[in-house]
């Protein structure tokens, strides 16, 4: 039983990450992804000391972390300064408050360095949702089930204005759609999956399956819906092979999880009939050997 609450728990992360990833790829802002992964850190460390394991708040207050590293990120731009090195300074400056806040108070925050990176992903069976005197199953699966359900839905409900926002911010404004709240809310949902995947899978997942499957079917596709489509597939195949594959070798779950999903990007950043390294030598190549003239 516990194989399949560890699956299902990163076929939830993946799935999630995926569909708020392809999103980040396409406009181009994958490391904000990356920076707010890490700048929930304090959000959640502060969430722990005041209200213990209370899902609710720890949830609320470390997405509002999430959107105050946002803001932070655009702020730094519009003062001049460049966009990677405001996220650099935002989320390198926030994730180490976090650090700081778990090391000063050990003994009273259910978190440790190594959770932050790995994650408890083995043990999501033992955390258990009990309301009265049933149990739900795993907390984490319930959390994230949420949360994807709410991206599903926000998605499905406002598809076409998240696709113009994320091709033509210019003509989504001319049209009379309010660019900066879909930003937000983009924004606010990659916070809420970060938040809800951190305990259970911890930072290397999330930032991983944020950005590798993503960026993966951008080299396979050029159509947005079958790109949402493709990174999830990727996402979900990851998870089963990194799992088997860490039983294997005895290795971090969610490390090779990611090393998966690498290999995956590595083949299809090689061979891909649209983008691929070698499909597109072969096509050049092709090409040079039609353009010779015959000998006579």
């Amino acid at each position: 039983m516990s194989t399949f609450w560890i699956l299902l728990t990163a076929i939830l992360v993946s799935s999630a990450c995926a569909l708020l990833g392809t999103f980040l790829v396409l406009r181009k802002m994958a490391m904000v992804g990356d920076a707010i992964s890490h700048a929930v850190l304090p959000g959640i460390a502060i969430a722990f000391l005041i209200s213990g394991r209370e899902s609710l708040w720890i949830l609320v207050g470390a997405t509002a972390v999430g959107l105050l590293a946002v803001f932070l990120i655009q702020h730094l731009e519009s003062s001049g300064l460049q966009s990677d090195a405001s996220i650099g300074i935002v989320f390198t400056a926030l994730f180490a408050l976090g650090v700081i806040l778990i090391s000063l108070n050990a003994q009273n925050v259910d978190l440790d360095l190594d959770h932050v990176l790995y994650g408890e992903i083995t043990y999501v069976q033992w955390d258990r949702l009990i309301i009265g005197e049933v149990d739900l199953g795993p907390r984490a699966v319930w959390m994230l089930g949420i949360t994807l359900a709410i991206i599903l839905t926000l998605l499905i409900l406002f598809y076409k204005q998240f696709k113009l926002v994320s091709f033509d911010p210019a003509l989504a404004a001319a049209t009379g759609i309010p660019v900066m709240l879909f930003h937000y809310l983009l924004m606010g949902m990659v916070s809420m999956t970060s938040v809800a995947s951190f305990d259970s899978v911890g930072a290397i997942l999330v930032v991983g399956m944020l950005i590798v499957p993503a960026a993966t079917a951008y080299l396979l596709t050029d159509r947005l819906s079958h790109m949402l489509v493709i990174s999830v597939i990727i996402g979900v195949i990851s998870s089963f092979a990194g799992y088997y594959s860490a039983l294997i070798m005895d290795s971090s779950i969610a490390g090779c999880m990611v090393a998966f999903a690498g290999i995956l990007f590595v083949l299809a950043f090689l061979f891909s009939p649209l983008h691929g390294v070698v499909v597109r030598k072969w096509k050049q190549k092709r090409g040079n050997m039609s353009e010779d003239p015959l000998e006579v």
